[in-house]
This record gives structure tokens, sequence and C-alpha cells, in this order.
């Protein structure tokens, strides 16, 4: 059995009439790379990367370096393939595009792999501790007329309990595009509107110093948030460490970390108390398992970044069901040692069209998937009607 062919497809889906900002960017699109790995007896694979900038430069990395020299490669040995090839392009791809465009690769032959001895993808990183993870939503960011105070804080209100109607068991609101003082009255709407009984979470993509971290985390502490994401930059570790020993609010990142060598000094600096690897970034599940180990060995949890498609959302469904109660109680609490799954509450085609199972949400969890591989099955015309670059690395290429 070998690898036959790879082809790439580069998607985007405009959104604008349900735009919105974070504290960096607008997005009025969702974009992501998909890869399909096709062996020679037609058994396929599907990864994901992509997600965080354009798609088209991991697209590139593996048109021109990855995938020419997968070709005739025999698929299932997913560990063996990263390692070498995050050894080929570590010169100049330890972080961004060159691991992301990895990572896709490696989900990818983790579903033949699977498909192969007829066994999920968890089943072959161990064997699942859970049947089902229960999902908190994303939402709750800048509208484009955020600007507008009565409007902006009406939609908030609107939004938090339409998320909250979806069935998650948590809700994570955006911070860090307005004034502190202004987020800090959103924060406290989220709170008075879904009650003491509700968890809720707070992600600023990084868009705070130090000393304006502390100060919207004493307010978090007061309203009893349940983590502070990405409070400051990804460089500034000191930041991060200082912010944790300041802060009782558990402090979360990495979704801007690449690989086990990352983690390792995030993990080992004391920076963070929930570690949060994208696994369609930070190496696919070869590096998962890594940074799972690293994670746990410190007693850390791990509740992962997802971002992307449904490819995304089943590859951390498979990821998440070999995560370990950190620590180990008999029985778990939610939020406390149990781990859950990002699930984005905001428009995004390509996270529900492109597979033809449905994520449904059932008594806050969703369910792991069983079948081979991934266990789910992508629509390959619905990836064609989203794909606006579309790659074929063969034999001939």
């Amino acid at each position: 059995m070998k690898i036959e062919r790879i082809d790439t497809y580069v998607l985007k889906v405009s959104s604008r009439e349900n735009a919105f900002y974070s504290s960096q960017d607008y997005f009025a699109e969702r974009t992501s790379l998909l890869v399909r790995i096709t062996c020679d007896d037609g058994t396929t694979g599907w990864g994901e990367g992509g997600q965080y900038g354009p798609p088209e430069p991991p697209a590139s990395c593996i048109r021109d370096v990855i995938g020419p020299r997968l070709i005739g490669r025999y698929p299932a040995a997913p560990t063996a393939i990263f390692e070498e090839f995050y050894a080929r392009t570590r010169d100049f791809g330890q972080k961004g595009a060159y691991v992301e465009a990895l990572s896709a690769i490696d989900i990818a032959l983790w579903d033949i792999f699977g498909k192969m001895v007829g066994q999920p993808v968890h089943a072959l990183l161990g064997g699942a501790i859970r049947e089902r993870v229960r999902a908190y939503g994303t939402g709750c960011y800048y509208p484009p007329d955020y600007a507008d105070r009565p409007v902006m804080l009406d939609k908030l209100r609107e939004e938090v309990l339409r998320i909250r109607a979806t069935g998650v068991a948590a809700v994570k609101m955006k911070i860090g595009l307005l004034p502190i003082r202004d987020d800090i009255e959103r924060m406290r709407l989220v709170r008075e509107t879904l009650g003491d009984d509700v968890e809720i979470m707070a992600d600023a993509n990084h868009a705070y110093n130090y000393a304006s971290a502390v100060r919207i985390g004493r307010v978090m502490e007061e309203l009893d948030f349940r983590w502070f994401e990405e409070p400051v930059v990804p460089e500034d570790r000191e930041g991060y460490r200082r912010l944790r020993e300041t802060l009782d609010v558990p402090i979360a990142g990495g979704e801007a970390e690449f690989t086990r060598f990352g983690f390792r000094d995030l993990i080992g600096g004391g920076c963070i108390d929930i570690a949060q690897p994208d696994i369609c970034a930070a190496g696919g599940f070869t590096e998962w398992k890594n940074i799972l180990a690293l994670a746990t060995s410190h007693n850390i949890m791990v509740v992962p970044h997802v971002w992307g498609s449904g490819v995304a959302v089943a590859a951390a469904l498979q990821a998440l069901a070999i995560v370990p109660h950190a620590p180990y109680t008999a029985r778990p609490v939610p939020l406390q040692n149990e781990t859950m799954i990002e699930f984005d509450r905001t428009y995004n085609p390509l996270r529900d069209d492109i597979l033809t199972q449905t994520f449904v949400l059932e008594d806050e969890c969703l369910a792991i998937p069983t079948g081979p591989g991934l266990g789910v099955t992508v629509d390959a015309d619905a990836v064609r009607r989203h794909c606006v670059r579309h790659e074929t690395i063969d034999a001939s290429s």
C-alpha cells in the first residue's frame, strides 16, 4: 500500500452578513486548507491546516516541499513521517506554515491508518477514556457596529442567550478590542444575562500587556470566570508567568504555539494552567500525543483550540477521547479537572456543510465518532463548492 496522490483544497466562504471582530482582526470570510491523501488501493484520508492566516502558504509547503516526497511512501506510519519531515524543515520551519502543513498531512495519515485497521484514531492512540465530551460555545465577538454602544450591548445580550440556547455547557466571550472599562461592562452583562450557574470564559486574543491584563483579570476573579485565555502576546512568556502568579483566575494559552518543543517551554516555564494546542496547527495527532504527555506530567489540563472545518472538529473529538482527568478523581468535575471541546457558535459553512454527518449537542455534549479513522465522511461535492484553489501532487508532479 502506497501513497499515490495528494490533493490540497484552499477553502474560502464569504460571511459578510455575519462578519465580526476579534481583538486582532475583522472576519468577513472563513478559510482553511483541506488535504486528501489517496493510496493506490483507493483508501483516502483527510486532514486540515491553514486556519490561522491565509491557507495558501501551508498549501504551498505541501505542493512544493512535502507532497512530492510523500508519493510512493507507506501511509500507515504517521509518527515516523512527521519526525522525518519536521527534521527536514526545522532549519526554517519550526513554527507557522510548515508545521500547519505537516499537521494536515499527519491527520490525513492517521485517518488512513484507522481505515486500514478498521479502528477510530482514538483507539490507535491508546483507547477512549470517554464516549462524549462536554462542549463550550465560543462567540460574543464584536459586531461591525461595535462603536454604537447601546446596539452593541443589545446584540451581545441576544447572542449570549442564543449561544446558551444551542445546548452548550459554557460560554466563551471575546474581549480586547475596546477600552478595558467597556469590556468590563460587557463582561458584567454576560454574567448578569447567564446568571451564576453558567461557566464563562474570556479570550483576549493576546490584546493586553501585563498591567492591563491584571486590571481586567481582577474583574474576572470577581465575576468567577473559569479562565482568561491568551491575555498577552504569545512571545511574552514572562508576562504569562507573572499573570499566573498574580491572578486567581486560571490562565489558558497555546493556540499560537507549535509542537512539543513550544509547549515544553510554555508549560515548563510555569506560564499556563490550561494548555490549548490546535491539532490542525501544532503538529497533528503525532504532536498531540507528545503535548498531552508534557501537560499531564505537570498536572495541566488540556483543552484544545478548535477553529476550522468539520474535519477540525472531528480531529479534536478523536484527540479528546484520550485525555485523562487532570488531576484524576473518582468523579470528574466539569471545567475543574475534565476537558471540554471548543464548539464555535458563529456562522461557519466549512464546519456545518462539508461532512455528511452533523455534530449534534446532547446533554451539553458532543459524541466522539467511533467509525474508522476520523469517524466522519467528507462530502467531496461540498468541498468543491467552497474551494477556490485545488492542486494535485502525484508521480507526475
